[in-house]
């Protein structure tokens, strides 16, 4: 059993004794830290005399009785509650802004599995709150608290029409052509694991013209069918719907909606890498700007953005510092190759919905097949591993004398230790929760991908 407590959020296990779990109380105290920041930056005004936060939540069957504690918090707090119930991370995003919000909360584990519930915390740009506010929130949840007299509870208001919202304001964006994907007569399964892409993605397919939705565990009961990580592995049934039915495409999103992944029309994968890649060539070819990704991501996205003659920028891994470095450069695009697409012209976050709007746009308009059009990438293979490493070794001092034995190569050092090698790239990050350096390594083949995880595992070991 787990409760982890980050900078980004808390998330953990639910049940079993609180402290270790992600217990009624930890819930309260968790929430009471985020409403008492907010509380904190919010100015009264005539019009708004207390905050209000946006709460929406995923599929998962702990989301209720979360939902009922954090908003239970936030009244007695003094703060106003605007119910999305089942949303996704995207919508609740947009939700905050829409609504004039101070904030947000989004009860979600993401592609975790059922056992485990979240709370990711947004400021009132829909923005995932900075490290230094989540460091201000974990404090402000250990403190004592004065709560609010009856006079001054919040309320709760439903806001059930976010979703819809949403949808039309892809629909309105210039890149997608509902027209063209309409006409191309689209076949498509949807694999949203029980979780609330499959109360989204259907509606976003049909608001696009795609009739024929062949619909693979859409219920949104939160009972994943398989591990909800959009992974090759786990997309066994959506392949084989794909085939079966004669689609042009299969769909995959997380829990949350905010990762996206496609089939191919002969049951391949796409690859989840790649979701990003075909996105940023259909709207390059439209828009010329700058692009991001983080260090981990595949370097495709690079050759595209070189193609197009634009600037590509890597950012430190998490969705925070690509929007950050997103905005330093002024970029039109950004993502992280886990299937996660922000286009900052509808908002800056991943957004799975708007991924699929604008994939589907560049499909009608090539007018070929998804593994066609997949076979005009560069054909990389990525590699991921963990080095185990003994408590008593300092992980940052094994990343830093790993870079200066490596310093001919000019290594990257914004998030760990990233080499620019003539065929690939490895990249050597520590874990926050675990005594482990992860590593990510990209190479022309997976054998060749695979000794570069080899030769700089043991080439990192060699300085403990």
């Amino acid at each position: 059993m787990t409760f982890i407590r980050s900078i980004s959020g808390f998330r953990g296990t639910i049940g079993g004794p609180e402290g270790d779990n992600l217990t009624p109380p930890d819930i309260v105290r968790s929430t009471q830290g985020y409403g008492l920041w907010v509380l904190r930056e919010f100015q009264p005004n005539p019009d708004q005399p207390r905050p209000a936060i946006v709460v929406g939540r995923d599929a998962r069957p702990s989301g209720d009785m979360v939902q009922r504690l954090v908003t239970g918090t936030l009244m007695g707090l003094g703060i106003d509650v605007l119910d999305l119930g089942l949303s996704t991370t995207p919508t609740v995003e947009m939700a905050v802004v829409g609504e004039g919000a101070q904030g947000g909360i989004i009860l979600t584990a993401s592609h975790n599995p059922v056992q485990w519930n979240a709370l990711k915390l947004l400021d009132a740009q829909g923005h995932f709150i900075s490290a230094e506010a989540g460091a201000e929130v974990i404090r402000l949840s250990e403190v004592p608290t004065e709560f609010a007299p009856v006079e001054s509870l919040g309320t709760v208001e439903e806001r059930g029409g976010w979703i819809d919202a949403h949808i039309q304001a892809i629909l309105d964006l210039d890149l997608v052509d509902r027209e063209a994907v309409a006409q191309a007569g689209f076949k498509v399964a949807v694999d949203a694991v029980h979780s609330t892409g499959g109360i989204a993605v259907p509606a976003l397919l049909r608001a696009l013209g795609v009739d024929d939705v062949i619909e693979l565990y859409c219920e949104p009961h939160g009972r994943f069918p398989h591990n909800p990580e959009p992974r090759p592995e786990h997309l066994t049934t959506l392949s084989g719907a794909v085939v079966e039915h004669e689609c042009h495409l299969g769909i995959t999103v997380d829990p949350d909606v905010d990762r996206l992944a496609f089939v191919c029309e002969d049951g391949t994968m796409f690859g989840e890498e790649f979701t990003l890649v075909a996105v940023a060539d259909h709207v390059l070819t439209h828009t010329p700007g700058p692009v991001v990704s983080n260090l981990s991501s595949t370097r495709a996205l690079r050759d595209v953005a070189e193609r197009h003659g634009q600037q590509h920028t890597a950012s430190a891994v998490g969705e925070v510092n690509v929007v950050a470095a997103m905005n330093e450069v002024d970029a039109i695009l950004g993502g992280e190759g886990n299937g996660g697409v922000i286009y900052p012209t509808l908002h800056a976050g991943r957004d799975a919905l708007v991924g699929i709007a604008l994939f589907l746009t560049q499909l009608a308009h090539a007018k070929t097949t998804v593994s066609a059009l997949r076979a005009t990438y560069p054909d990389y293979q990525m590699v991921k591993a963990k080095i185990d490493l003994d408590p008593a070794w300092d992980p940052d001092a094994l990343l830093d004398a790993f870079a200066r034995r490596h310093a001919d190569l000019s290594p990257l050092t914004v998030d760990g230790v990233k080499l620019d090698l003539p065929k690939g790239w490895v990249h050597l990050r520590k874990s926050n929760t675990e005594p482990i350096v992860r590593v990510y390594a990209e190479a022309n083949t997976e054998q060749d991908a695979l000794a570069l995880v080899e030769t700089y595992r043991n080439d990192l070991l060699a300085g403990a």
